[in-house]
């Protein structure tokens, strides 16, 4: 039977090769150390879970929610911007709450998107980025991931040989997968080029909270004088208080733009469960406590995983922000594409991580590392890796023939 058009536009998903093997492996008895899905393993904080238990008594909260978020989520959301950028925010008009980050996107490019148009977007990023704008009949155009030097020149690339002009840029810092993390002098550059150009931005802040060093937390791109005329901003609970099944996430700055993706929403859902919405906005206007201690574990975990993969031969660059590491393929592996080089870790190590190409093709040198195993288990992983590597000619030898390396 034919495709449909739009899921002809969608590659196959190749995290779901990956998963397919993990879940063989499982059923046969294998301890599979899991280090794929950015899934986070830690409970949600008995204080937002006590919250939501209070509220969903209340047979009152059981009916149709808001689309675009209680009053007092989108207040608690215009209150951690002032606090933690010097934000201000108007809740009424530049919040809306999203079902996550991720739908949040995926509806925004629906809103904004006419076929044809054009969106720089970081390759290699998060999938949502990208394909968000496919599926709503737009193209994209790959520009580098690192917020260094060339990013401006780069821009000017693609403005310069893109037809149509481009309609908006992708901004994702602290980065899912590569964890770099932008400076507010490259907002500045950023912001000032849109603006001179016309160009919407959408940055994905998804990580704001999850960083380690203590002295310089990632910025805000609307903390640039002039953003919001410009940009929108994408966050989550997902993973800052561990809320990845709650599905809550915000979108907030230009006024214009949020307007386009709340009616689109009020199209398309009834907002999240009026409970979880109480709870998470007790949670934004919480102490931070709970933000810190979420970030110490991804810290030790993070430093755990460093040192014990380096042990076992394998050189990780350690992160400085998100709960990823964006780690480079063993050389003796690296002509096999990441693909191939997932699918043996499980087969021949017990572990699993995710291929880099399922990002994009320019991150396709590497795989991603989650921190969603605890630091035994994570040194787990590492013993196991140890013997592989240990093994690699053989391996090369007796799994992958000649013809499937590049």
């Amino acid at each position: 039977m034919e495709e449909f058009h739009k899921t002809r536009r969608l590659p196959p998903y190749v995290f779901e090769q990956v998963n397919r093997l993990k879940a063989s492996a499982r059923s046969q008895g294998a301890d599979i150390v899991d280090l794929g899905m950015g899934n986070p393993d830690l409970p949600t904080p008995k204080s937002i879970v006590d919250k939501l238990c209070d509220v969903v008594r209340d047979p009152r909260t059981h009916r149709y929610s808001s689309s675009r978020g209680i009053p007092g989520l989108r207040r608690a959301q215009a209150s951690y911007y002032a606090r933690r950028f010097g934000v201000k925010l108007d809740p009424e008009r530049q919040v809306v709450a999203t079902l996550g980050s991720k739908e949040g996107f995926a509806n925004m490019a629906q809103a904004i998107t006419a076929p044809g148009d054009v969106v720089l977007c970081p390759n290699p990023t998060y999938p949502i980025h990208a394909f968000g704008f496919i599926m709503s009949g737009g193209v994209i155009r790959s520009m580098q991931a690192e917020p260094d030097d060339g990013f401006i020149p780069a821009l000017e690339r693609g403005v310069r040989h893109s037809i149509p002009k481009p309609l908006a840029l992708i901004l994702n810092y602290p980065s899912n997968p590569t964890a770099h993390v932008a400076s507010l002098d490259f907002y500045k550059d950023v912001v000032a080029f849109a603006k001179k150009n016309e160009i919407i931005i959408l940055s994905d802040l998804a990580y704001a909270e999850i960083y380690f060093d203590e002295n310089n937390p990632p910025p805000s791109v609307l903390q640039v004088p002039g953003a919001m005329d410009v940009a929108v901003e994408f966050t989550s609970m997902s993973k800052t208080f561990s809320m990845p099944g709650w599905r809550i996430g915000f979108a907030v700055g230009n006024e214009r733009l949020i307007a386009a993706l709340t009616r689109v929403k009020s199209y398309l859902d009834y907002g999240a469960f009026t409970p979880i919405q109480v709870a998470a906005s007790a949670a934004l206007n919480g102490d931070g406590a709970d933000i810190a201690e979420v970030r110490d574990v991804y810290r030790r975990r993070r430093d755990v995983m460093v040192d014990s993969f380096a042990k076992a031969g394998w050189t990780i660059p350690a992160p400085q922000a998100t709960m990823f590491a964006w780690a480079p393929i063993p050389e003796p592996f690296r002509s096999i594409g990441s693909l191939e080089f997932s699918k043996l870790l499980v087969e021949k190590a017990d572990v699993a991580v995710a291929p880099g190409i399922g990002f994009g093709e320019h991150g396709d040198d590497y795989v991603r590392l989650a921190l969603v195993e605890n630091e035994h288990r994570i040194r787990q992983a590492a013993r196991n890796i140890k013997r592989f590597l240990s093994t690699a000619s053989k391996t090369l030898d007796n799994v992958i023939p000649l013809s499937a390396r590049r």
